[in-house]
């Protein structure tokens, strides 16, 4: 599989009509990596999963708030699949196109066969700027849910939107 290049994603972007606001920083392979750094962008903080079920023959994109504690387990029964995973690193290198840490809503353009379900989180439905790595953490770009929504229609993911089940934190 090619993957697409950042210059070539901001190509495509330009194409679709899409502006994004940009942002460089330090490296971020997690959503605690960005808080440490306090940094401050526009949009929405997203944590974004690489998913599998437990055959490894079903992949999910699934997007969600930076701060939620996801039930994977509940995940898994609420939408009839057998255990749901984190995919390898080798995975989400077939699969997306993309290292650790670099993983976002532009990863679908390295998907043109459509293997990779997209989930999106009710919760970011009003969500109306996202913050998005396109394929590197040092980087940050930031784009209106509808120009994603083009975006998709492009690569041709249609977005599931769910209703995400929390874990409840015991202390």
């Amino acid at each position: 599989m090619s993957t697409v290049s950042v210059a070539q994603l901001a190509k495509l972007l330009s194409s679709l009509g899409i502006t994004y606001q940009s942002y460089q920083h330090p490296p971020l392979a997690t959503c605690q990596d960005a808080d440490k750094l306090a940094l401050e962008r526009e949009g929405t903080r997203l944590k974004n999963l690489f998913l599998r079920d437990n055959y490894g023959r079903q992949h999910f994109l699934l997007i969600t708030t930076a701060d939620k504690q996801l039930d994977l387990k509940a995940l898994s029964k609420q939408q009839g699949l057998s255990r749901l995973g984190f995919a390898s690193d080798n995975r989400l290198q077939h699969y997306l196109g993309i290292k650790p840490g670099c993983v976002s809503a532009l990863a679908t353009v390295n998907d043109p066969q459509q293997q990779v379900q997209l989930w999106l989180d009710e919760a970011l439905c009003e969500a109306a700027l996202w913050q998005c790595h396109p394929f590197e953490n040092d980087k940050t770009w930031v784009l209106s849910l509808s120009d994603l929504q083009r975006f998709w229609q492009h690569t041709g993911h249609q977005p599931v939107w769910l209703t995400l089940p929390e874990r409840t934190v015991t202390r």
